[in-house]
C-alpha cells in the first residue's frame, strides 16, 4: 500500500498564523479583573486556545455576583467570543481594601470548589504590586 502525504506550505503558514493570533488574543486578556473595594466572590479560570495547549489562568471577582457561577456565566461567553474556551478551577472570596492597599483571599465556592488561592494570589500580586496580599483556607 502506498501512502501519499500532501503538504501545502500556504496551509501550514495559515495554521501557524492562526495559532499565533489566538495566543496573542490570550495574552491580551487581563490576568485580574476585580472590584476596587469590598468583600466579594471570585473565581480562578483557565482560559485556553481552542484545540491548543496554550493557556493562562485569570482571576475574576465582583460584588454583583450572588453566586460564583454568576461570574463564570459572564466570563465564559466573553472568552468564547474571542475564540477561546475556559474552565472554572474553583472559587473563594476576596477582601479588597484599596485605602490600606491590602487584599485577602479566602474561602471556597460551593459549586466550583476551592480555588488554589496561592495561584490566585500570584496573579493578584502581578496586578497589585504595591499591595500586601495574603491568603488562607479560612471560611470567613
Amino acid at each position: 500500500m502506498l501512502a501519499v502525504v500532501c503538504r501545502h506550505p500556504t496551509s501550514v503558514r495559515t495554521f501557524r498564523k492562526a495559532i499565533v493570533t489566538m495566543a496573542d488574543a490570550l495574552a491580551k486578556i487581563p490576568d485580574v479583573e476585580i472590584d476596587p473595594e469590598g468583600t466579594f466572590k471570585y473565581i480562578l479560570v483557565r482560559v485556553k486556545v481552542k484545540d491548543g495547549d496554550v493557556n493562562k489562568d485569570i482571576v475574576r471577582g465582583t460584588k454583583s455576583a450572588e453566586y460564583h457561577n454568576h461570574i463564570f456565566e459572564k466570563v465564559g461567553p466573553a472568552m468564547e467570543a474571542l475564540g477561546l474556551e475556559c474552565k472554572c478551577l474553583g472559587g473563594g472570596k476576596i477582601e479588597h481594601n484599596s485605602k490600606e492597599k491590602k487584599i485577602r483571599v479566602f474561602g471556597e465556592s460551593t459549586g466550583f470548589g476551592k480555588a488554589d488561592h496561592s495561584v490566585s494570589v500570584e496573579k493578584l500580586k502581578s496586578a497589585f504590586s504595591n499591595y500586601e496580599i495574603t491568603w488562607s483556607d479560612d471560611k470567613k
